[in-house]
């Protein structure tokens, strides 16, 4: 692992110099170009280049294109895609060339980098809270965007719903509860993996919206090579670009399955409280609410529609649509890939606090036997777990990094489990 201060030194400025985008075979291609320029004699330049496409463009969309609205929402989502890539170096000036940022724009994002990275800073052991660590400067002086831009998205929306499909539960759940009500849904799926592919079979879903995002294989490379990695705000990505695809596809609404679990941080640091799932809690979803009414666009709602609910009570409604069982999959290490270096299992590992939370949660209201086809076997007797059930229920060092329930819900779930296996 690379020294964080010899990274901050060699490296100063972490440059949005710009973005592209063009339509190819019906399908929006989108590229950001980030710099991060050495100091003189410290080697040369780093460059990246993420891909974003968009499948499946409507039917007019040129006549859209290089309009105020749309280039200031594609701009944005280049932002949103800086902390993947300058968590690399850590450098402290980001630099933004891409587009005009205001004052209160800039503490909107510098708020972001500050709360969103909290768990990389926590495990890097990154001083953040040192004067000027962090300094966002957007180098035009003026914005190209006319105030009436952000209206202008609002006069083509319908009343639709657009509803982020990832491979677990809860986004299920949302979609279940708003197509018996008869609304006007559909789903959005980000790099469709088989158990997404699965859960829209099973939905019937023929014509979801899909995105394919590539990360730049210059970020895994660097990663193998020791230079700073950790966690991200992966949902305040996500937020930004449902909103692009909303205002394309004319979709007025964006229901997010995002809980009231959420809420809980894991650990402090340096007198912080460190939220894993800070970029999907209400207090994010507040912010981002006012930032895209003034910035993005104005017509556009963005709310979780399963933020009342805690964890435990989703999965209670989840354990009513059992044709999903098969198909539904949460467990986060069955997707990683050790920058690049190995193939995802595509499985529950049945070995990491998501599991164990996610099996202690739905066994109280599922039968043991469906339970067990899930996960292939019964984790309550994997003696190993012990510790990572004791982190979850608050009686170990700190709730485990993962999307998991409060630490009480989970003295819940072992409650009702325990009532469940020893009642009469």
């Amino acid at each position: 692992m690379k020294k964080i201060g010899e990274l901050r030194k060699k490296y100063p400025e972490f440059i949005y110099k710009g973005y592209s985008y063009e339509l190819k075979a019906g399908d929006l291609h989108i590229s950001f170009d980030f710099a991060v320029p050495a100091r003189r004699g410290g080697g040369g330049e780093i460059k990246f280049r993420p891909r974003v496409v968009i499948k499946n463009m409507p039917y007019g969309l040129l006549s859209r294109a290089k309009q105020p609205w749309f280039d200031n929402l594609v701009f944005h989502l280049g932002l949103a895609e800086m902390p993947s890539y300058w968590k690399a170096t850590a450098s402290p000036n980001i630099i933004i060339e891409a587009g005009f940022l205001n004052k209160a724009q800039i503490n909107w994002w510098h708020d972001l980098f500050m709360r969103g990275m909290g768990q990389y800073f926590y495990e890097n052991n990154i001083d953040f809270t040192k004067k000027n660590f962090l300094q966002i400067l957007a180098t035009p002086k003026q914005s190209s965007l006319r105030s009436d831009a952000t209206g202008q998205v609002a006069q083509r929306l319908n009343r639709k719903i657009l509803v982020p499909m990832g491979g677990g539960k809860d986004a299920i759940v949302t979609y279940e509860i708003l197509r018996q009500a008869g609304q006007n849904i559909r789903p959005f799926v980000l790099n469709p993996r088989k158990e997404q592919l699965a859960i829209l079979k099973l939905a019937g879903e023929g014509n979801p919206i899909i995105v394919q995002r590539t990360i730049d294989p210059k970020l895994l490379e660097l990663n193998r090579k020791g230079y700073l990695n950790g966690h991200t705000p992966f949902s305040s990505y996500l937020a930004f670009l449902c909103t692009l695809c909303a205002a394309v596809f004319d979709y007025k609404y964006i229901a997010l399955s995002n809980e009231r679990s959420s809420n809980e941080g894991n650990v402090e640091y340096l007198g912080h409280a460190i939220n894993h799932q800070y970029s999907k809690s209400f207090e994010f979803e507040k912010k981002f609410r006012v930032y895209s009414k003034k910035y993005l666009a104005r017509g556009i709602e963005y709310f979780s529609f399963l933020r009342p609910l805690y964890e435990l009570q989703i999965a209670k409604l989840f354990a009513r649509h059992p044709e999903y069982f098969g198909a539904f999959l949460s467990c986060n290490e069955a997707h990683k890939t050790a920058s690049g270096s190995k193939k995802p299992t595509g499985k529950w590992c049945c070995k990491c606090s998501k599991c164990l939370f996610v099996f202690a949660s739905l066994y109280p209201f599922v039968e043991t036997k469906q339970l067990l086809n899930i996960f292939g076997s019964n984790l309550f007797e994997d003696q190993a777990l012990i510790p990572i059930m004791e982190e979850l229920v608050g009686d170990r060092r700190f709730k485990p990094f993962e999307c998991v329930g409060t630490t009480k819900e989970s003295l819940a779930a072992c409650y009702l489990c325990l009532k469940k296996t020893y009642s009469p």
